[in-house]
């Protein structure tokens, strides 16, 4: 056990980690954490480094996060942004779309949306509504989502030839650890706002929700505009993985002299066609 006299020698996490080892008890998980956020810490400065990078060239960056309900989404687009500057940066998470939106063309309400140049953009959950969670829950007809479903790559292949980069991440959880997820939010007020009877229909819905899912990785995953699988049963690794897996695209200067690994664990991380066989 640690004592008061321990805890006012630790000044910092490496004094933590070094008192935790030398005390020889099995304090595995506050290593791990431990580590995590020293990796996360140089990641972040990385992503600033990619950041200053992309406003000094003009590039213009869309990240796509989809995915189930609870599967980390938000928890991820936090620790992407949390140290970058806001003037180039934004977080897009609409609300359902009004009567008028209703009425216009699907895509438009998400291209006011895109990056400006110099500029990235994060998405939690995108115009991929219509591909999974619209058909699922009977947010639309069978007609908008063919239409949507023959647009979509040309929307996407109009935004390449112009110059955006596009990132589309599916975070892939199990039914079991969502389910612990929902029941880790129920108990925490904080996180209780995050529920709502679309989730809870998420689990009754699985086996729609997955077909659907595979679907839209069948006629929308393409060279241009790839889908990328996160693995996010474990929260952490899944936002390390992912936070490797947009720096590993950019070549920014002083990317070469990184402290910590760039390219993401291909176990964690990886193209649709690849992961065909591991999807959740």
């Amino acid at each position: 056990m640690l004592d008061n006299r321990d805890f006012s020698n630790i000044k910092n996490g490496a004094d933590l980690e070094r008192l935790l080892q030398e005390k020889g008890r099995d304090y595995s998980k506050a290593l791990y954490n431990l580590e995590y956020e020293r990796q996360l810490e140089k990641l972040q400065i990385e992503l600033v480094k990619l950041q200053h990078w992309i406003a000094e060239t003009k590039q213009r960056v869309a990240v796509i996060f989809e995915g189930r309900d609870a599967a980390g989404k938000g928890g991820t687009i936090k620790r992407f942004t949390e140290h970058l500057n806001p003037r180039s940066m934004r977080v897009v998470a609409l609300n359902k779309p009004t009567d008028l939106e209703k009425g216009q063309w699907y895509f438009r309400r998400y291209i006011k949306e895109l990056p400006y140049a110099g500029e990235m953009v994060f998405f939690d959950r995108s115009w991929y509504n219509r591909a999974v969670v619209e058909p699922v829950m009977g947010f639309c007809d069978e007609d908008q989502y063919q239409r949507f479903m023959r647009q979509v790559p040309e929307f996407e292949h109009m935004l390449f030839e112009d110059g955006v980069h596009i990132i589309k991440f599916w975070f892939s959880i199990g039914k079991d650890e969502q389910v612990k997820r929902f029941n880790d939010r129920r108990a925490n007020p904080l996180k209780q706002w995050k529920l709502s009877p679309v989730d809870e229909k998420g689990q009754e819905m699985w086996e729609r929700y997955t077909y659907y899912k595979e679907q839209m990785f069948a006629q929308t995953h393409n060279s241009f505009s790839p889908w990328v699988i996160i693995k996010t049963n474990t929260k952490k690794q899944a936002r390390l993985e992912s936070i490797r897996h947009v720096l590993s695209k950019f070549e920014y200067p002083g990317k070469k002299e990184a402290d910590v690994v760039v390219l993401p664990d291909p176990n964690i991380v990886m193209r649709f066609h690849r992961s065909i066989y591991h999807l959740i």
